[in-house]
């Protein structure tokens, strides 16, 4: 893994939600590299707390899907860290399975934490970013949504019906915050070799994600986090707006 070490964000603070592995992690670790004040927000707090202590960053243990606890999540990071003109919405989970057999507990997690969370997050942070951007600074809301947004894949429907949401609830924004100059950017990788999927229950369709991973040379966290990098670094006259991030043999 190559470490970039930059001071393209300097002074600014930053949120990552979904942290404790994975695209989260690396872009924390990516954002902290290059100069920004960190919090990293998980449910799996030994995890938060390894990661913190190796970057530097604050550790508010949370889950998204709750509202209130992202409301004292945000309050306990401006407390730290003052005002907040970056927030990277990544929390995710992917629960695929056929529509007829799917457990429809794991459609209830996918919209509570693929829509609602990224929801609550944009909320508690939207007044800092607009803030920010009134003061002349950058201000970045990046939504992490996923190929699914926009593709079909079946045993998926719900999942990339959530990330179609993201897609479509970015667009708007940017058409309510872009004009107050808040970047409002979705990023949508393909396959990643991350833990996304470990948890869904068809075991038919983890053997079939692990198959399809296993067919390509897939991306690696590190690419998303540096496409984000980048994305929050150029002037502040410009929004990245859309990122879609595939491997090349996915086309």
């Amino acid at each position: 893994m190559t470490t970039h070490t930059t001071n393209t964000l300097a002074g600014r603070v930053a949120v990552v939600t979904g942290a404790t592995s994975g695209i989260g992690e690396a872009t924390a670790r990516r954002l902290a590299a290059d100069g920004a004040s960190v919090a990293v927000l998980g449910r799996r707090e030994d995890r938060l707390k390894g990661l913190a202590g190796e970057i530097g960053a604050i550790v508010v243990s949370t889950d998204v899907a709750d509202r209130d606890a992202v409301e004292r999540a945000a309050a306990e990071i401006r407390s730290a860290l003052g005002r907040v003109d970056l927030v990277v919405a990544n929390a995710g989970v992917m629960l695929g399975a056929p529509f007829e057999s799917a457990h429809t507990g794991e459609w209830d997690q996918m919209i509570a934490t693929n829509v609602n969370g990224l929801l609550y997050t944009g909320r508690a942070f939207a007044d800092d970013l607009i803030a920010a951007a009134a003061d002349g600074q950058p201000a970045d809301l990046v939504n992490v949504g996923s190929i699914g947004g926009h593709q079909v894949f079946p045993n998926y429907a719900v999942y990339d019906a959530t990330k179609a949401a993201v897609a479509h609830l970015t667009r708007n924004l940017r058409a309510e915050l872009g004009p107050r100059r808040v970047r409002v950017k979705n990023v949508e990788p393909g396959l990643v070799g991350t833990e996304l999927g470990d948890g869904m229950l068809d075991a038919t369709n983890r053997e079939n994600l692990a198959t399809w991973r296993g067919s390509m040379e897939v991306l690696v966290p590190e690419d998303i986090a540096d496409a984000i990098a980048f994305a929050v670094s150029v002037p502040p006259r410009l929004n990245v707006a859309e990122l879609i991030l595939v491997p090349t043999e996915q086309g």
